[in-house]
């Protein structure tokens, strides 16, 4: 049986790039400052780094499907240039109000849902009791907590106007909160703490 490997799932917009409204275009990518060496840190350290996002731009017919993996692909060469990699992208393109029949469904995939991080789990072989799930949403650590993650509010994104002392923090197994995702990993002592384990 292989060995399960312990994960860090980061959300796309507002973690990793800078949010843009539908993003579609990879001209539009702007990584946030400290991603790359975040992501390569994470790399050296032995966690899987996976990218879950919910991507309902093309259920609303704003995008086409590819768009997403043009996207993706052009993330990780600007990591890449910096030393850093993404194991596995996964989304969503699901949304139940979709404008676009194909993609209209109330699907498991869809964060608050866990569905992306289990389905990533069971193609990559990641020990979701030891993994973590950083996001800048609230949806973010409820699908991280829903699949048996820690999870980190990172302050990027829509994480700055987040109220913590309203969240239900052991529902959501929420561990820290963190400027962005460079203080995640560096300031919370992420890579400490799996050493320590």
């Amino acid at each position: 049986m292989k060995q399960l490997q312990p994960a860090v799932f980061l959300d796309r917009d507002g973690v990793v790039i800078k949010e843009a409204h539908y993003l579609a275009e990879p001209e539009q990518v702007r990584l946030i400052p400290g991603s790359a060496a975040a992501i390569a840190a994470l790399n050296q350290a032995g966690f899987r780094v996976v990218v879950v996002t919910n991507q309902s731009g093309v259920a609303r017919g704003l995008f086409p499907l590819e768009a997403i993996t043009t996207v993706h692909e052009h993330i990780g060469k600007l990591l890449q240039e910096q030393s850093a990699r993404i194991d596995a992208f996964y989304y969503c393109p699901h949304h139940p109000d979709a404008e676009v029949a194909a993609f209209r469904q109330d699907c498991e995939c869809r964060k608050p849902k866990p569905g992306l991080l289990l389905q990533a789990a069971a193609e990559c072989s990641l020990d979701l009791a030891q993994s973590w799930m950083f996001g800048d949403r609230v949806s973010d650590l409820a699908a991280g907590a829903a699949a048996g993650c820690r999870t980190i509010l990172v302050r990027t994104g829509y994480g700055v106007s987040v109220n913590v002392q309203d969240l239900d923090h052991a529902a959501l197994k929420l561990a820290g909160v963190a400027d962005n995702l460079f203080d995640a990993v560096n300031q919370l002592g992420l890579v400490a703490i799996r050493s320590q384990e």
